[in-house]
């Protein structure tokens, strides 16, 4: 089983080329990094986990800006996002941006993909809530087409792109691995059949549960039931909860780590280096 990790990254922790260096040399799998572009002040949506908003989401670094600094300084580390709020960016420019991290990396990137939870944020993007899934989607669909072999034009309600030369291409065709974040359901799930590899389910509860219903999903989308790829994310690990997730087929999972300065994130690397 690989095991990566997720941090949110700010001006206050550790910065993205000392942690990088650092996972490549422990032997880490990899680095997926949250995303905010902000945090309005004047919030009502509640944070998912409860309570007080941590302090760490109105200072979160650039994902793809970040993660460029640590693919200069690594040649095996794996690099994702954990996750992109699709909705929020130009879809062109996203295109664009992950082809060419991908394409310097040799390959590494893994799009994370979601749908975000603060609806203030959304809408200073001009993202209308009930809408944002459907958004995500056209993004979706205009990227894969200028990530395509050849000009492939795309018309959909939220994003269109003509038939376009664009370059570079995701290093292993037709798109990076594409994981889709959020809760378990049917919606869900058809959307994860629809246009990803797999799911990146946040904590990993419950997927004995969840697994059959997103299988059956999978397969009646014509999908190979061997290629679909769950990933437990920002996960708090202990020999148990990685031996279940290895009986369940799992070979992936991103263990969270502190957002804090250097010393204390290089305490839990050094700690977590028992599960490697």
């Amino acid at each position: 089983m690989r095991l990566a990790t997720t941090i949110f990254l700010t001006d206050e922790t550790i910065t993205p080329v000392r942690l990088a260096r650092e996972l490549e040399q422990r032997g880490y799998a990899g680095l997926y990094l949250p995303e905010h572009t902000h945090i309005p002040v004047a919030r009502t949506s509640p944070y998912p986990a409860g309570g007080d908003l941590p302090r760490e989401y109105g200072r979160t670094l650039d994902p793809f800006v970040a993660l460029a600094q640590a693919a200069a300084v690594t040649e095996r580390l794996a690099l994702g996002t954990g996750i992109t709020l699709v909705a929020q960016h130009d879809p062109i420019v996203l295109a664009k941006q992950v082809a060419t991290l991908d394409h310097l990396s040799g390959g590494r990137l893994t799009l994370g993909v979601g749908f975000g939870w603060n609806r203030e944020e959304a809408a200073d993007h001009g993202v209308e809530w009930p809408n944002r899934r459907a958004r995500v989607r056209d993004h979706m669909a205009v990227m894969r087409a200028l990530w395509a072999g050849e000009p492939t034009a795309y018309e959909g309600r939220f994003a269109s792109v003509a038939a376009s030369f664009a370059h570079p291409k995701p290093v292993r065709g037709g798109a990076p691995r594409i994981l889709l974040g959020g809760a378990a359901g049917p919606v869900l799930f058809s959307d994860v059949a629809g246009y990803a590899d797999g799911w990146m389910p946040v904590g990993g509860g419950g997927l004995t549960r969840s697994l059959p219903a997103l299988r059956e999903a999978w397969e009646r989308a014509g999908r190979d039931p061997g290629a679909l790829q769950v990933v437990p994310y920002a996960v708090r690990p202990d020999p148990g909860k990685l031996a279940h997730y290895a009986d369940l087929g799992v070979e992936e999972v991103v263990l969270q780590l502190p957002a804090a300065g250097e010393a204390e994130v290089l305490r839990v690397l050094d700690d977590g280096a028992r599960y490697l």
